[in-house]
């Protein structure tokens, strides 16, 4: 089972959880968690006009052994307007590149962060791979 939960937080409202989401999906193959601004393709949707999150912006998979990877989708701009970390609980934020992809440890937690790079927002993603 993979656990999201995910915030928006903007620089008026920092520390504020008002507004927070959740979803889950059992760790069977194939299964898909996304997180966006389209709400027809995100089980976590962000606002319509934090224009620096991409329709579809980050993909969770699971794969055939019930392990779970995250993407950030290349959207139709080059150069992204966002930047996303990766932090693992006890560890360092990574940088995920544009188009690239992390796997997620079993029975393990952490936080995706997809940050505004012209305005003091964010939409924080925690997870939870039960394993």
């Amino acid at each position: 089972m993979l656990e999201l939960t995910m915030a928006t937080v903007s620089e008026a409202d920092a520390g504020a959880t008002a507004g927070m989401q959740m979803a889950d999906s059992p760790s069977e193959p194939g299964a898909v968690l996304r997180v966006g601004r389209d709400r027809g393709f995100c089980r976590l949707a962000t606002p319509d006009d934090w224009l620096f999150v991409s329709r579809v912006h980050l993909e969770f998979l699971c794969g055939p052994d019930g392990t779970w990877q995250v993407t950030w989708l290349r959207g139709s701009h080059a150069d992204p307007s966002s930047e996303v970390r990766l932090v693992l609980v006890g560890g360092t934020p990574q940088p995920l590149p544009y188009g690239g992809t992390a796997r997620l440890p079993q029975h393990g937690s952490g936080e995706l962060i997809i940050h505004d790079r012209t305005s003091p927002r964010s939409v924080n993603v925690g997870f939870y791979h039960e394993g």
